[in-house]
């Protein structure tokens, strides 16, 4: 990390998120941006909608982003680091093409982006650098000056994140019943996505062609065992784990990884588990596919099996995690002005690139992308 808080050359930070709706009304056009180009029916979509529906057509994910938003703040100020903050979205309102223009129009002309993804994959990293060139692409088209954008490097491994973790499995396991406490499993939960696109995240050294999981799978599994490793040392018990996944989405011929936190905890129960708890690592805040697919779905599965559960909670906006944002702004700033600086990371596979690769996390159809080499 550097030891000034001097971010040059950038004169900004991008908060890059997915978006959700915000009321009833906002739920169905919010699911045809989320699905556009792929022809599926509205109709589809209204029962897709129906997730959203039940919490009031409203995703969490966009107040979670204003907290977030606000802890960033705080500590850069705190802090002295002298660097505003913008926040856009893919699918949602604030849009990314018009918070970029906005920052252009305010004079920014070196933005750094933080995507709410810790991990590499094609939706984590890849597409938000596709979503950043098209928003190039529209300034461009309307004579505007147009930035340099870099991305933070994947965060997954650095204590900012993963401490605040550790700690939200702890509080779960204390939310048990005594008596089944120190029996309990911990399920380490991600969002499944297509085996062809989890062999082939990450620079290219890292994909595989055997159903390995690339990088994805890779960086999941170093951050769950650095986390079952702290969990041990402060309860004293070693605790079974597992790399599960939640929220598939694609179509039932296609290979997604496996298994689903449902069947996981279906096979757990059959097997005699006293107890489990659900560590969503793969997500940074609370948003709709963890209020969903594990608040409501997995527990009604563990309610149903009669297996006592409970849920850590995710990183959202721990100061933790904003000083972190801060050390990696200023160690990848402290890096484009030639600087030596000390990259910090937990685990056995050390700190990320900082510009993604050729052919890292690559698309079914190649699409411009901004913030990396290809």
């Amino acid at each position: 990390m550097a030891d000034q808080q001097d971010p040059r050359p950038y004169d900004a930070l991008l908060l890059l998120s997915f978006g959700g709706p915000e009321g009833p009304d906002d739920v169905v056009p919010f699911l045809e941006n989320v699905t556009r180009g792929r022809g599926i029916p509205r109709e589809r979509l209204k029962e897709v909608g129906q997730h959203y529906f039940l919490f009031g057509g409203v995703s969490p994910i966009n107040a979670q982003n204003r907290a977030l938003l606000d802890a960033l703040r705080k500590d850069f100020a705190e802090n002295g680091l002298d660097l505003p903050v913008h926040w856009g979205n893919r699918n949602w309102a604030p849009y990314l093409t018009d918070t970029l223009r906005t920052m252009v129009d305010e004079g920014h002309r070196r933005i750094l982006t933080l995507a709410t993804s810790a991990y590499a994959s094609y939706s984590g990293c890849r597409q938000y650098r596709e979503n950043l060139a098209d928003a190039l692409a529209a300034l461009e088209a309307e004579g505007r000056p147009l930035p340099r954008i870099d991305k933070l490097r994947h965060y997954f491994n650095h204590p900012g994140f993963i401490r605040p973790m550790t700690d939200a499995v702890l509080a779960a396991l204390d939310e048990l019943p005594a008596e089944v406490r120190d029996g309990a499993h911990i399920a380490f939960t991600t969002h499944s996505i297509p085996t062809a696109a989890a062999d082939t995240s990450g620079p290219v050294e890292a994909h595989t062609t055997d159903g390995e999981g690339g990088a994805y799978v890779a960086q999941h599994l170093d951050v769950a065992a650095v986390i079952a490793d702290a969990v041990r040392e402060a309860t004293g018990v070693d605790r079974p784990w597992r790399l599960v996944y939640q929220s598939r989405s694609g179509a039932p011929h296609i290979p997604w990884l496996e298994p689903d936190i449902c069947d996981h905890l279906e096979e757990l129960h059959a097997q005699g588990a006293p107890a489990v708890v659900m560590a969503p690592i793969g997500f940074v805040s609370d948003h709709m596919e963890v209020k969903y697919d594990l608040d409501t779905e997995a527990a009604a599965k563990a309610a149903e099996l009669g297996l006592p559960v409970s849920r850590a909670g995710t990183v959202g906006a721990d100061p933790r995690f904003a000083a972190a944002v801060r050390e990696l702004v200023l160690e990848r700033a402290a890096i484009e002005r030639g600087e030596a600086v000390e990259r910090c990371a937990l685990g056995a596979l050390g700190p990320s690139h900082d510009v993604c690769p050729v052919g890292c996390c690559p698309a079914r159809s190649p699409r411009p992308a901004a913030a990396g080499l290809d």
